[in-house]
């Protein structure tokens, strides 16, 4: 089944064609990778497919639902969640009550903190901090955490929203090589629940992680296949990858 699909996706920006044509589908539960250089068009189109950009041509349908140009709240709310490459979270909340909020469907913030949350909301927090790997900072606030610590906790506040979709712009940006290897595992471990597409420039990072990738070049799609397909394509070596492919994980 396919959960996101892309149908001729374009945008223009005065007769600049950021991103032209762009056709592809994401499966159920696919894990999938954009590479591309610098103005490939890789944040654009996760621009398109969240609604923060409107698009000048084609079309965005999750599961066959036509989110074309709707706004952002409610692409959210049909279950497309996007992180940035800037995390951003509730710096003065623990990082437990951040996962609450996020997991609450209660809106006000000030009303789920004076009247609790529920053991249902509990039970799935600690489920979120095991998956993260945040337990034993649960009690800390969110302002004192370390970039990668950071970055994890926006992760999980995305995942508490339990959306069908994830987008995630460059989510291992300024970590270091043991939190790139943990954000690795943790993308893996949703792999199959969530349907991921992931804008990354760290080749390490993508063989570790990528079942398919799409390769995009001066907003278009270049190349789509496995690693090996990648790294064999001439194309994409003349365009991004040069001589040495997609290195090993470290």
């Amino acid at each position: 089944m396919t959960a996101l699909e892309l149908q001729s996706l374009g945008v223009s920006f005065g007769g600049f064609k950021a991103v032209d044509g762009v056709s592809l589908r994401v499966a159920d539960g696919e894990l999938r990778v954009l590479l591309g250089a610098n103005g490939a068009g890789k944040t654009t189109l996760m621009d398109l497919i969240s609604g923060k950009t409107a698009s000048t041509t084609g079309r965005v349908l999750l599961y066959g639902r036509d989110l074309t140009n709707r706004p952002e709240y409610r692409i959210a709310r049909a279950g497309i969640g996007r992180k940035f490459q800037i995390p951003s979270v509730f710096r003065e909340l623990s990082v437990r009550h951040n996962l609450c909020v996020a997991a609450s469907r209660e809106p006000s913030i000030l009303r789920n903190l004076r009247w609790g949350f529920g053991r249902g909301i509990d039970a799935r927090v600690d489920e979120i901090l095991n998956l993260i790997g945040l337990e034993a900072e649960q009690h800390r606030l969110g302002g004192d955490l370390s970039h990668g610590q950071t970055q994890w906790l926006e992760l999980g506040l995305l995942i508490a929203q339990d959306p069908k979709v994830i987008l995630l712009d460059e989510p291992t940006a300024g970590m270091t090589a043991a939190e790139t290897r943990k954000t690795a595992q943790i993308l893996k471990s949703l792999r199959g629940r969530h349907t991921i597409l992931v804008v990354e420039h760290d080749m390490a990072f993508v063989r570790d992680i990528a079942e398919r990738i799409t390769v995009l070049h001066l907003g278009r799609v270049l190349a789509e296949g496995n690693v090996a397909e990648i790294e064999r394509d001439p194309r994409v070596r003349q365009a991004y990858l040069g001589s040495h492919g997609i290195a090993s994980p470290c």
